[in-house]
């Protein structure tokens, strides 16, 4: 078992390797981009990356606090599923809509999970990498194109 200071510490050295190897790669529109805290320019759509000593996750996490927004935003990549799943080149993400967070605030989320990972065994750290980077750089590009549809919601 690692103490709470020791995981912290193997945690942060994954997302600073990960930052460091993403750092070269620049956005769909050539532009440099935080890869770690990507920034959509819309409230409540957030993509977020995570890896725990069971699995790696990807997500569109829709967390708007106004409950009617955030199911517009959600019905919203509904209808962009298509076009979605061809920019990721896979279709088995999961789509949750109005659940439950670890905080109790309710969201909307659109996840691909890599289970059998363990950030804490620098062994996987190339195979949650490699799960990691297609996919957020594919999220990247749907975004470019399709985020004005979101921005007048």
């Amino acid at each position: 078992m690692y103490t709470r200071e020791e995981v912290s510490k193997q945690k942060q050295a994954f997302w600073t390797a990960f930052g460091k190897y993403m750092q070269p790669v620049l956005s769909a529109e050539g532009q440099p981009v935080s890869w770690l805290n990507y920034k959509t320019g819309v409230g409540g759509i957030h993509f977020k990356m995570d890896a725990d000593r069971d699995r790696a996750v990807i997500k569109i996490q829709l967390s708007n606090s106004n409950p009617t927004t955030r199911q517009l935003h959600y019905e919203q990549f509904q209808q962009l599923k298509t076009f979605l799943e061809a920019t990721l080149g896979e279709d088995d993400w999961v789509w949750e809509n109005a659940k439950q967070d670890e905080y109790g605030k309710t969201i909307s989320s659109i996840s691909k999970t890599l289970p059998g990972v363990n950030i804490h065994q620098q062994a996987d750290w190339a195979t949650i990498i490699s799960f990691l980077k297609p996919r957020i750089i594919a999220l990247d590009e749907f975004w470019g194109m399709v985020k004005p549809s979101f921005e007048m919601i």
